[in-house]
């Protein structure tokens, strides 16, 4: 049922709720809530006048108090407003914090409630420091406790506890996987940290036939799925570059790699998800029971629920990789070369890049791990001060097709241009190239170079304005250091599945431009996170000036204006089914898309 809505004085407001006024500082803040209430969608408010505010009544109750506008949460929970965020300030839920803290009693009720309620697996109130940390390692927000679950069953209690209690409790959850997030996107302040790879079920089962799949719970790590289901020649056809993710996080961003311009990304290899609602419900949910559900919650950032199990497509799985690298000097026939590949009906089975900048000695660094085709070319070659674009190619094969393979690849790259010098390649196993980037985390875990900050951020670019954004960027912003990695390649938008939430570019090609730097934490300087936060902001600011249409992956924003930017026609739908599958706001608040209610009284 839609509340009517009626006009009544702000005298008259006070006296049919009295606690009202200690909430209705501001008549122009009421307005300004109005404004984004009428903005997303939701049923209108008459014209207001100067000395009036609105409020809301449920004609089934016309004897009750009025509830006034900043409440909004209907008796019938249809339009709890508990899901309009607060326009003043969406940097992170610290704002709840510091305005309206819960007393210790509270916490000790929260605590107390959930110590009740009857769980396979346990909670823990002590030594949660961890779960206010990630990847990311700059944002930092303690929950008042950690769930360990055994089970599906213990997820969906927890949940639907929270439900119940209402906005009588600030009481959020927020999913946990290997905390690789990067902006605190897995935390919640004061509440519940759901700690995923507790979860032991479902227990991982492989199903061979002609569509191949595999069952896994929403806390397993992709290199645990890459093993089991390599026993029967099987793995799943889409990647991210890093596979010490768990299932449930990367599903719930979308997964891009290399083969995403062949698969789509991970969100597109799925079959069918179970998900724990913001209500508390368990759901299963595919293209054909609960679609909308299903597609929501597929790059929906945690927002409609809790991916308990999901069911991943499969192909067979070959035994080894021809890894590939080439160097560019001009970065149009870089992407020439990149987008004529990933458009080619025979090509390569992975395909990035990345940018370099000011590398000294670049090949002799690839020889621990390349052969160059040419040694006494490659070591003539001088990468000193310029910025170059690295292709890097993979093939798949199994040993008794190296002679094939060998043709085929010689055939694909006859059709480059990139510099003769500069080829290199190496024959790897199928999980070591997988499983690259981990080799990388050893190394800089045994100097101490994994746990700082990492302020990454993550770009996808309309084809047509790569040109115009490298120009800017690698020609005038990052002309000297890069404090990381910098990847960049072509992805085709007709391999993506565009029913889900994720929200790419409108060009049938974009491009993902990732910034994957590194900071020192007690550094003022170019390697330092201040300086590092600033160029990244500089190449926001120049993209918005120059209308480049680009989009964050990964996305972090701290304005309602740019949540509703991002999303853009979308983003009607995704509130609406916020308001369907999540009403209060209860999952993951460190998105910052929405927050839970703050109680009137």
């Amino acid at each position: 049922m839609i509340l009517h809505l009626q006009q009544v004085s702000l005298i008259q407001c006070k006296e049919a709720n009295p606690h009202a006024s200690t909430r209705l500082k501001s008549y122009d803040k009421c307005l300004q809530f109005m404004s984004l209430y009428q903005s997303q969608g939701l049923p209108s408010f008459p014209q207001a006048k100067p000395h009036e505010v609105h409020v809301l009544r449920d004609p089934r109750m016309p004897h009750t108090p009025p509830l006034s506008f900043f409440t909004l949460r209907s008796r019938t929970r249809k339009y709890p407003t508990c899901c309009i965020p607060d326009t003043a300030n969406l940097c992170s839920n610290l704002s709840l914090a510091t305005t309206a803290v819960q007393t210790h009693s509270a916490s000790s009720d929260n605590h107390f409630s959930l110590k009740k309620l009857t769980l396979d697996g346990h909670f823990s109130f002590e030594n949660i420091h961890y779960a206010a940390k990630d990847f990311g390692n700059t944002y930092h927000f303690h929950p008042s406790a950690v769930l360990y679950p055994k089970s599906v069953s213990d997820i969906s209690s927890t949940i639907k506890h929270i439900f119940n209690i209402g906005t009588a409790s600030q009481l959020t959850v927020a999913a946990r996987g290997h905390g690789h997030s990067l902006q605190g996107q897995a935390q919640a302040h004061q509440g519940v940290v759901i700690n995923m790879p507790s979860l032991q079920e479902p227990v991982m089962k492989v199903h061979t036939g002609e569509l191949p799949y595999v069952d896994v719970s929403g806390g397993e790590l992709w290199i645990n799925i890459l093993h089991e289901t390599l026993k029967n020649g099987l793995a799943p056809k889409s990647w991210t570059d890093y596979l010490h993710l768990t299932v449930g996080g990367t599903l719930s961003n979308a997964g891009i790699s290399g083969q995403a311009f062949l698969h789509g990304p991970q969100i597109n290899n799925v079959y069918k998800l179970e998900v724990v609602t913001g209500k508390g419900d368990v759901l299963t949910c595919s293209e054909q029971q609960n679609a909308d559900l299903f597609h929501g919650v597929l790059g929906g950032l945690g927002q409609f629920g809790i991916i308990t199990r999901a069911r991943i497509s499969l192909e067979p799985a070959p035994k080894m990789v021809r890894w590939i690298r080439v160097l560019y000097s001009e970065f149009s026939i870089f992407t020439k070369d990149q987008e004529h590949l990933i458009s080619s009906e025979s090509s390569f089975d992975y395909i990035e890049g990345f940018v370099i900048i000011n590398r000294t000695g670049l090949l002799n660094n690839w020889r621990s791990s390349f052969n160059p085709r040419d040694p006494l070319q490659a070591s003539k070659f001088n990468s000193d001060g310029k910025v170059l674009y690295c292709l890097e190619m993979a093939k798949h094969f199994n040993p008794d097709e190296a002679g094939i393979m060998d043709k085929k690849t010689e055939s694909l790259l006859s059709k480059l241009s990139f510099i003769p010098s500069t080829l290199f390649q190496s024959d790897v196993s199928y999980v070591d190239f997988l499983d690259r980037v981990h080799v990388s985390e050893i190394k800089l875990r045994e100097k101490g170079l994994w746990e700082v900050p990492h302020p990454w951020l993550n770009l996808l670019i309309p084809k047509s304005k790569i040109s115009d954004f490298a120009q800017q960027v690698f020609g005038e912003i990052l002309k000297d250091n890069s404090n990381g990695p910098i990847l960049i390649y072509p992805v085709n938008k007709s391999k993506w599945n565009r029913k889900t939430s994720f929200v790419t570019p409108d060009e049938d090609i974009f491009y993902l431009v990732a910034f994957l730097s590194s900071a020192l934490p007690s550094s003022r300087g170019t390697d330092g996170l201040e300086h590092i936060n600033n160029q990244h902001q500089r190449i926001l600011d120049v993209s918005t000036r120059a209308n480049l249409g680009i989009k964050q992956y990964l996305p972090h924003y701290s304005t309602q204006k740019e949540w509703q930017a991002h999303f853009g026609p979308q983003w009607k739908l995704f509130v609406q089914r916020k308001y369907a599958y999540d009403p209060l706001a209860i999952l993951a608040p460190g998105q910052r898309i929405f927050q839970k209610a703050i109680p009137f009284l």
